[in-house]
């Protein structure tokens, strides 16, 4: 089937969002539209559809001055198995002890590593992206340091692969939260899939806004690998939850953005534990001093 994309970036994420609605009433209907924040320090929002059908360019030019975006881009995607081509490219990734692979490469798994399995359609968050991989290498010098992880809980957990790795090394439960309903089934899922359930509890929460997770904290280590504009915005609930003595691995960042987090979370009393750049994106450890 042959599919097309139009894309378009404004400025202003309300108008990103009343944009996409309006978008999906057009003409012939998208069968998709998405809206995202780039990660490239500019401060646009993209939204973009997908079709069966050539977009009407005059409906698209319409919505674009009507909102002030950009003109879309139409673009014709190729007759493409995706989820095959996604096991082809993504090889099995290393990050300290951590083997993450698809279910095509379990056969690969070394002896003595700690496997984590992300099949190839759930992608985001296999460990391929330098902000996945940052986090889950200085989850592993956290633990080859001696820390031990008692109650745990990752943040705008995608696929829950950290969850799900601080779950293989510790004893006790480590809970995963989304703000996307459709992320929550995923981890889910993958939860299933590595033989953890009732280790990793997956929850549908804004932040720490869940009462499961307001009446199991303060957190001795706290995953967020989401964006920088939320991880700021997170930054006072982020110390209030983060225990005495307790850690939070921050990513999602470019290289760029981190003295601006990390301002930010100082501000609130967390102090740097350690730096990991990896490419273009920053991994951020940071402690809280016991009281």
């Amino acid at each position: 089937m042959t599919t097309f994309t139009a894309l378009t970036k404004l400025s202003s994420e309300a108008a990103a969002y009343a944009l996409s609605e309006a978008m999906e009433n057009i003409e012939p209907e998208p069968m998709g539209v998405g809206v995202f924040e780039l990660e490239d320090g500019s401060g646009l929002w993209e939204v973009g559809g997908y079709f069966t059908e050539n977009p009407d360019p005059i409906a698209l030019d319409l919505l674009a001055a009507a909102f002030d975006a950009q003109p879309f881009l139409v673009s014709e995607l190729p007759e493409i198995d995706w989820v095959a081509k996604v096991r082809r490219d993504l090889a099995p990734v290393e990050a300290g002890r951590f083997f993450v692979y698809g279910s095509h490469d379990a056969d690969k798994l070394p002896e003595g590593r700690v496997g984590l399995l992300i099949e190839a359609a759930m992608a985001f968050g296999t460990g391929h992206h330098g902000t996945t991989l940052g986090c889950l290498r200085a989850l592993d010098r956290l633990d080859r340091a001696g820390f031990q992880g008692r109650n745990v809980v990752d943040i705008g957990c995608g696929t829950a692969v950290l969850a799900m790795a601080a779950a293989k090394i510790w004893p006790g439960l480590v809970r995963a939260s989304d703000i996307d309903a459709v992320a929550v089934e995923v981890a889910e899922a993958n939860v299933a899939a590595n033989d953890l359930r009732g280790r990793v509890q997956c929850l549908e929460a804004t932040g720490f806004d869940h009462p499961e997770l307001q009446e199991a904290a303060p957190f001795d280590l706290v995953f967020a690998n989401i964006l920088m504009a939320p991880l700021i915005a997170l930054a006072p609930d982020m110390a209030r939850n983060t225990a005495s003595g307790g850690y939070a691995i921050l990513s999602g960042l470019l290289v760029e953005q981190a003295e601006k987090v990390l301002a930010a979370y100082m501000a609130e009393g967390l102090d740097l534990h350690e730096r990991e750049d990896i490419g273009e994106w920053s991994t951020l450890t940071l402690c809280r001093a016991p009281a």
